[in-house]
């Protein structure tokens, strides 16, 4: 059918290129581009035999616009997929804008000396998106991505309008170390050292970091610990979704995390402000990534399951409804799959549908949208497909 262009070669992007292998008569052909040209060949060498997809491989840097719209048009592909670091989010923009292709992330754009996660950068792009006639598609990773998706789903079959919402993201995994992250570090970290925040009546409520503390008993995991954070879907949902009183994000976390986290803040290393060490200037939590192990390599020695999913109360022919769609991952099971845990593999596999939807002209909408002002029927049944099932409860015990 197509070509994509997959920029990226951590953890997530690794499924997603992997799904779009098992997917071939939708990605006839997949360009892995990343700064690493050797990541990028051992992928193309071990799934080269195994998929009908051609792939090939490409040096770029991301943040390079230049370089990177010189790729783009080299390549042909029809779907760009920025599985890349947040801060080259707008470069990756403009060079999809410049060779006129489509445009999918699964994280919003955040500044790299500046810890902000706000949509206001990329919703920026919209006219110049529709006059190209190209749609870029932001956040189809799992939360943002899914959790957008479900909100539509449940407006659209179940709710004339949806007062409250709850993300609820939980990881009852276990890796086996005292500290590390599921997912880059730099970034991991960045979201959960930041203040809390939530939408309520038409405004922002900011909490301190790790402020509003919940205990939720999660279906086939158990009960955890969960905390209040911004996360950036909750901005677009509210502009989104009719008749929202109230939004907020709960994530969970085990004490030794907590323990370690608020050590290494107390000293310093989770700090992004550069610093000199011995005549070079190094940025704190940079230099904590490179020494913390790879999320890539936690795939192995990760077991348990995630739990992620929304929880709606609103109002369907005047009565009120709740409503709980979720989705339960096994840790090893995404590893035996795609070498990979859940964490990476819930992020992998929305990333793939989202541009699929785009390259198959199911979703067409030129301008750049939020994944749920799209149907989210189609993308709803593939998840279903393509390893990430979801599961409805109409009786969900409520979140204080």
């Amino acid at each position: 059918m197509g070509k994509v262009m997959v920029i990226g070669c951590g953890g997530v992007a690794g499924v997603a290129i992997r799904k779009c292998c098992a997917n071939s008569q939708v990605f006839e052909e997949l360009c892995i581009a990343s700064r690493t040209l050797s990541k990028c060949d051992a992928l193309k060498s071990e799934l080269e035999g195994t998929t009908g997809t051609k792939i090939t491989t490409a040096q770029v840097d991301a943040g390079n616009v230049e370089e990177l719209t010189a790729l783009i048009k080299r390549e042909k592909p029809q779907v760009v997929l920025n599985l890349a670091l947040p801060y080259q989010d707008l470069a990756i923009m403009e060079a999809c804008l410049a060779a006129k292709t489509h445009y999918v992330d699964t994280a919003n754009y955040e500044p790299e000396d500046t810890a902000k996660f706000e949509y206001k950068w990329q919703w920026a792009y919209r006219e110049k998106f529709e006059k190209a006639g190209i749609t870029a598609l932001l956040g189809s990773g799992f939360d943002p991505g899914v959790t957008g998706v479900y909100s539509a789903y449940a407006l659209k079959h179940y709710f004339d309008e949806i007062n409250y919402i709850d993300i609820l993201d939980c990881n009852g995994g276990d890796h086996g170390y005292p500290f590390a992250t599921n997912f880059n570090p730099e970034i991991n970290i960045r979201e959960v050292s930041a203040k809390g925040s939530y939408w309520e009546d038409g405004q922002w409520v900011e909490t301190e970091p790790m402020e509003i503390k919940r205990v939720y008993n999660f279906p086939e995991v158990g009960e955890k610990d969960m905390y209040l954070l911004h996360h950036e879907e909750l901005e677009s949902l509210a502009l989104n979704i009719p008749g929202i009183k109230r939004i907020r994000f709960f994530m969970t976390f085990g004490q030794s995390y907590l323990t370690h986290l608020k050590c290494l803040e107390n000293v310093g290393m989770t700090s992004i402000e550069p610093i000199l060490y011995e005549g070079k200037e190094i940025v704190p939590l940079q230099f904590l990534k490179a020494v913390l192990p790879d999320p890539a390599s936690l795939g192995p020695r990760t077991k348990g399951k995630t739990n992620i999913g929304c929880i709606f109360i609103g109002k369907k022919d005047g009565k009120e409804q709740k409503l709980y769609i979720y989705n339960v991952c096994d840790h090893q099971e995404c590893y035996k799959e795609t070498g990979s845990q859940a964490v990476s593999y819930t992020t992998g596999v929305p990333a793939m549908v989202g541009a699929m939807m785009l390259m198959n002209g199911t979703w067409n909408k030129p301008g750049v949208h939020n994944i749920e002002e799209f149907d989210p029927d189609p993308f709803m049944d593939a998840l279903n497909q393509w390893g990430l099932p979801y599961q409805i409860s109409h009786d969900p015990c409520l979140v204080e």
